[in-house]
């Protein structure tokens, strides 16, 4: 075993026995269980139990997104004031001052994507699970918590004519071939349209003009890009059963940031003016946003000492 397949073997674990437990279910409920569709919905129940157990991180990724925001303009007041400057000492203070920001801030560029580093292993054990069900059928030794009897009816198991252990660049041979290509390509797309549009979603709404100019948002602009590139590319190795997983997760993140970003928007974006709009024509009062810094309770003002005015004296008569 290596030591790759080492750290994943716990999570392999993990995920056999949730769609094990998911499988048994639907089939406590009248499913077949041999059939394509009852396996399918154990991965999506796999995915429902991840991104549920991820929420709380979810909520800390807004949060941190929120403070990379809010720093920004001290970040460029640094970035200029250290401007030119390329000798060591200089880039080692620019350096503690950058990391005294984020602590100010309560964030780190990393905890963008702690949701996604989180559910890799997940991922790749899941991979390694369906790419080994055919060796596994033939051999009749089990993986995970799936049993060899378990192991030989999700070989067998097809969706719409495609077997879920098969891949568009090792497709399933014979007549699946076809319904394997076309449902791979289907998947792939469907997989990183997803992955765009939330992110793209993201950028054009629930962002500040200011955020938007950061140098940090550039980056972001190549990954929104990169990635989905990235991942349609691998698609073509991916196991279809692998494809519904990840096109499934790409789906709950989309419906995630769709609530986030209508209920909990950035202060400054769009998003957050739209909300205003909304409360305003129903008569609503503003709430506070997540992430939005308090603002200090304005100070009653000082009533201001003015000179009391004499009363004029009237002029007597002259006797």
């Amino acid at each position: 075993m290596g030591f790759f397949e080492t750290i994943l073997f716990p999570f392999k674990w993990v995920v056999s026995w949730i769609m094990w437990i998911f499988h048994e279910g639907f089939v406590f409920l009248g499913m077949d269980e041999a059939s394509g569709w009852t396996w399918t919905l154990s991965i999506i129940g796999l995915v429902i139990v991840i991104r549920a157990a991820l929420i709380p991180v979810f909520v800390k990724q807004i949060k941190a997104q929120r403070g990379m925001q809010s720093l920004q303009p001290d970040l460029k007041k640094l970035q200029q004031k250290y401007k030119g400057k390329t000798d060591q000492l200089s880039r080692q203070a620019m350096t503690q001052e950058q990391m005294a920001l984020y602590k100010k801030h309560g964030t780190n560029p990393f905890a963008a994507c702690l949701p996604m580093l989180i559910q890799m292993p997940f991922f790749f054990a899941l991979f390694q699970v369906l790419n080994g069900v055919s060796k596994a059928s033939d051999s009749g030794t089990h993986i995970g918590a799936l049993s060899s009897e378990a192991i030989q009816q999700f070989d067998a198991a097809t969706i719409l004519g495609a077997p879920l252990s098969s891949s568009l660049l090792h497709g399933g041979g014979g007549d699946g071939q076809v319904a394997v290509v076309i449902l791979s390509i289907v998947m792939i797309l469907a997989m990183t349209a997803s992955q765009f549009i939330t992110q793209k979603q993201i950028m054009s709404k629930n962002m500040s003009e200011e955020a938007l100019a950061s140098p940090f948002m550039r980056q972001q602009k190549m990954m929104l890009y990169i990635l989905p590139l990235v991942f349609g590319i691998g698609g073509i190795n991916f196991p279809i059963g692998v494809l519904i997983y990840w096109t499934t997760t790409n789906l709950w993140t989309m419906g995630q940031q769709f609530f986030v970003i209508r209920r909990m928007p950035t202060p400054g974006s769009p998003a957050a003016k739209a909300m205003a709009e909304r409360r305003a024509k129903k008569g609503l009062p503003m709430v506070p946003l997540l992430g939005e810094s308090k603002s200090e309770p304005e100070p009653a003002p000082v009533a201001t000492k003015t000179q009391r005015q004499q009363p004029q004296r009237k002029n007597r008569k002259r006797r």
